[in-house]
């Protein structure tokens, strides 16, 4: 408790409270203007109340400071806010209370941005302090209004808490989920690279087994390195389809169908411009996966749209494109997990990949994946 004390009374803090909207500097307008407005209506207050030459400068610079603040600092405001309240009754002492009309528009926003914004501990120390400020600000002989004052501020902060701690729970689900489908995307890239690695594998002991009968007068050591060979690339395959296993989820069946390449490319856009030229296996299946990703993609959120897709060899990388033009609307649907899906793929062989619109309203996804010495 003393170190939240601390951190709310002492530490710096840059929670930005309007960090994650979309039309960022359009509510920072919007703020600004607000606290303008409560600025210079407080400002008003004083001058009618109090001398027109008085303090009213440092009230101005107070309120439109805390707005400011609030766009990067929630606690930095609620601190000025508050270092304000005080400051509202010593320039204005023969008022009954400081919680006027215009102080409860300057003082609220604030309070609820940090209800908003920060967690259980912040929240309880900030209620405690602002109750007492709110009590010792109180005028002589209106303690029947400092209570319901009282209530009303910390009921205002648990609100802010309760949304905030309800989008916190939103953004954990989400990101929980995206980890999830992650994890499920990994375990199906780590499938089918079973498939090519195994075939790897089968060539070895082959190719081990079979050098005894290939090889003319093999010495009996050689004979015996190659069986030992054989017998530990077979455990290799054994081990690898066991763990196989345990990435396949429950009843799910093993694909016994050869992994796609670039020749089936073909398959899947009649007019592809595929390169001839031989890659990896899991060079090929990890492009072809990104056309299928991308073509779906394409019939989904642009339908109707004119597609051109390229698989081309430059240099020691292979660069996929994908292109499609303005579609129809967007039939929605798929998990919102397809460009995660592809930039593991590509990330699996340390390439790269980007995808975005194109200038003519269009899209495109490029994939570039090393290929090494082919």
């Amino acid at each position: 408790m003393i170190r939240t004390l601390l951190q709310v009374v002492l530490l710096r803090d840059r929670t930005r409270v309007f960090e994650r909207f979309r039309h960022r500097r359009v509510t920072d307008v919007a703020v600004l203007g607000y606290g303008l407005v409560i600025a210079i209506g407080v400002s008003q207050e004083y001058v009618s109340l109090e001398e027109p030459d008085g303090w009213w400068p440092l009230l101005f610079a107070l309120v439109g400071g805390s707005f400011v603040l609030l766009l990067r600092s929630t606690l930095g405001a609620w601190r000025l806010a508050t270092a304000g309240l005080v400051a509202t009754r010593m320039l204005l002492p023969a008022e009954p209370t400081v919680f006027g009309a215009w102080q409860w528009c300057w003082y609220v926003p604030v309070l609820l941005a940090v209800g908003m914004i920060h967690s259980g501990r912040v929240v309880l120390v900030v209620g405690l302090v602002t109750a007492g400020v709110a009590a010792s600000t109180s005028g002589p002989g209106v303690s029947e209004r400092t209570l319901p004052t009282i209530g009303m501020l910390l009921l205002l902060l648990l609100l802010g808490y309760a949304f905030g701690a309800r989008g916190r729970a939103e953004q954990r689900f989400h990101s929980e989920r995206d980890q999830k489908a992650a994890l499920v995307e990994r375990a199906r890239i780590a499938r089918e690279m079973h498939d090519v690695v195994a075939h790897h594998m089968s060539m070895v002991v082959v190719r081990c087994e079979t050098a005894p009968y290939r090889i003319a007068d093999l010495p009996e050591a050689a004979r015996r390195e190659f069986a030992e060979l054989g017998a530990a690339a077979r455990a290799a395959i054994t081990d690898m389809q066991q763990l196989l296993g345990v990435l396949r989820a429950d009843g799910q069946r093993a694909d016994r169908a050869p992994q796609p390449g670039l020749a089936d490319i073909r398959a899947l856009h009649a007019d592809a411009a595929v390169t001839e030229a031989e890659v990896p296996e899991a060079v090929g299946l990890t492009a072809y996966r990104i056309v299928q990703e991308a073509l779906t993609n394409a019939a989904r959120h642009a339908p109707g749209s004119t597609t051109a897709v390229t698989v081309e060899v430059v240099g020691e990388e292979l660069r996929v494109v994908v292109r499609n033009g303005v579609g129809g609307p967007s039939l929605g649907g798929g998990g919102g997990h397809g460009l995660r899906g592809m930039r593991e793929r590509v990330a699996v062989h340390g390439g790269s990949m980007s995808a975005g619109p194109t200038a003519d309203g269009g899209f495109e996804v490029r994939a570039s994946i090393p290929v090494g010495s082919r």
